[in-house]
């Protein structure tokens, strides 16, 4: 037997090489456990198993005042409920015309959301697609529609910033949510616009028509 050098670092021991040490969750395996959130939701609450709503009405954007009583988190539902127009043949937005949107393309449509507090746009594939579905193609045209709608928005005197959002949970047609907000309202900056449109006046029908206007002949699209 050969013995090593005194300064030769001892090789590991015979048999199969041992693997990464696992941690508490697999990296290959990715997923959100509900049951431990529905658990850090209760751990959270206080003796009427409510949440405190301390951090969000004290937020200057939050349009409410005064006492407050955070719902209970209800149970998971599962399965959950099929969205409205899971389906291409019962979908309201494949059923629009045409005539019903400001700009169309060979893959995309535009049109203005009319008694809304704020202009109010909403982008949307021709095609049945929700976000995950899009290939490449769609995926690049949409990003660079996101960014041109954006900018014509934000053009527009007196809107400060465009909002732009997309949930999924109502309807599965892809649609693309734009919100101008108002230069100087800074309580409508941020996550709680929504919340202000269901409390606030609409705009009046030619403004908004009209700044949807302004956004469709600023999008110079070589498909049109």
């Amino acid at each position: 037997m050969t013995t090593p050098p005194p300064d030769a670092t001892p090789g590991p021991p015979p048999g199969p090489t041992p693997g990464p040490t696992p941690g508490p969750a697999s990296a290959k395996h990715p997923r959100l456990d509900i049951r431990a959130f529905v658990e850090r939701v209760a751990a959270a609450a206080g003796p009427d198993g409510r949440l405190s709503p301390a951090q969000v009405a004290d937020a200057e954007i939050f349009p409410f005042e005064g006492p407050l009583r955070v719902k209970e988190l209800a149970a998971p539902v599962e399965p959950e409920p099929a969205r409205a127009g899971e389906s291409a043949t019962d979908c309201h937005n494949c059923a629009l015309p045409d005539t019903t949107y400001l700009w169309t393309s060979t893959h995309w449509r535009l049109r203005i959301l009319e008694g809304r507090a704020v202009p109010t746009l909403m982008l949307e594939p021709r095609a049945h697609l929700d976000l995950a579905d899009l290939d490449d193609r769609a995926a690049r045209e949409l990003g660079a529609l996101t960014v041109a709608v954006a900018r014509a928005l934000e053009a527009v005197p007196g809107v400060a910033r465009a909002h732009v959002h997309r949930w999924g949970d109502g309807a599965a047609h892809l649609h693309i949510w734009f919100f101008g907000r108002p230069a100087g309202l800074l309580q409508l900056r941020g996550s709680c616009l929504p919340d202000w449109l269901d409390l606030l006046p609409p705009l009046p029908a030619e403004s908004a028509q009209a700044i949807g206007e302004h956004v469709a002949q600023a999008l110079h699209w070589p498909e049109r």
